[in-house]
């Protein structure tokens, strides 16, 4: 794991991009481990006034990626997703959301991050995602 990579780097190098724009913020980075979370406000609703679930697969990839990031093996520069899939069990109108991603496999080639997705104030599960990773080396 990359030691350097502090929530306040993830959340500095996110600025001006989708994550910043949506709100979220990196909470924890740690070995096999990264934590973001997204307070809820009415721009991340859909029109019948649940938690859309771009808003929540956004989080969650975000987590995604930047765990990916953070546990690049030796020489690899980037990655780029190759798939992801989410499950929806549940939804949200007030509060934050919170994201862990734990690896679920940390190849040479490929990484695969499973994140849960809860309601923070009272841990119910929103969602289940995957994302598989493709390691990118220099040329």
């Amino acid at each position: 794991m990359n030691k350097k990579l502090t929530p306040e780097i993830f959340n500095e190098r996110g600025g001006g991009t989708l994550p910043a724009y949506l709100g979220i913020e990196i909470t924890e980075v740690a070995e096999g481990r990264i934590a973001a979370r997204l307070p809820i406000q009415p721009h991340l609703l859909a029109p019948n006034g649940y938690l859309h679930a771009g808003s929540v697969v956004t989080l969650a990839d975000t987590a995604a990626g930047y765990a990916c990031m953070a546990h690049l093996p030796e020489g690899g520069q980037s990655f780029t997703t190759i798939e992801l899939k989410s499950n929806h069990l549940g939804t949200a109108r007030e509060g934050a959301i919170a994201a862990v991603a734990t690896p679920a496999h940390l190849g040479r080639t490929t990484q695969v991050w499973d994140v849960t997705v809860t309601d923070e104030a009272n841990g119910k599960t929103i969602a289940l995602f995957r994302c598989t990773q493709m390691i990118l080396y220099p040329k």
